[in-house]
């Protein structure tokens, strides 16, 4: 019969979270550090780096093997979240176009009299 000494699985599972957590939290620091560098917030990398510092203490609550074999660090890397710097738009003015008011050219109608020719008196 095979037995299993939970408390030896439960160090080594610490051991091999540890060992998985070390390049991330190296990365968080990095992130960390961009970070303070451009200005930005800082809140969700202190998370994270929390977050992992605390995976070993998740392994004290575990009361099964299994438990112990679904831990893991895993975890995107947070990066800074770098507000853009957004630029008002200007609108270019454009002065509304006013058409001159032509008025029609009206030609003076002039009434040409034609005198009526009699006969006899040319």
């Amino acid at each position: 019969m095979i037995t299993i000494d939970f408390a030896k699985a439960q160090a080594i599972t610490k051991d091999r979270l540890r060992a998985e957590r070390a390049p991330l939290l190296v990365a968080q620091d990095v992130a960390f550090q961009r970070a303070l560098e451009s200005g930005s917030d800082t809140a969700a990398v202190v998370a994270e780096k929390q977050r992992l510092r605390d995976i070993t203490s998740q392994v004290d609550t575990c009361t099964t093997l299994d438990e112990l074999k679904v831990l893991s660090c895993a975890a995107p890397v947070v990066e800074p979240v770098v507000e853009p710097v957004v630029e008002p738009v200007v609108e270019p003015v454009v002065e509304p176009v006013v058409e001159p008011v032509v008025e029609p050219v009206v030609e003076p109608v002039v009434a040409s009299v034609v005198e009526p020719i009699v006969e006899g008196e040319a």
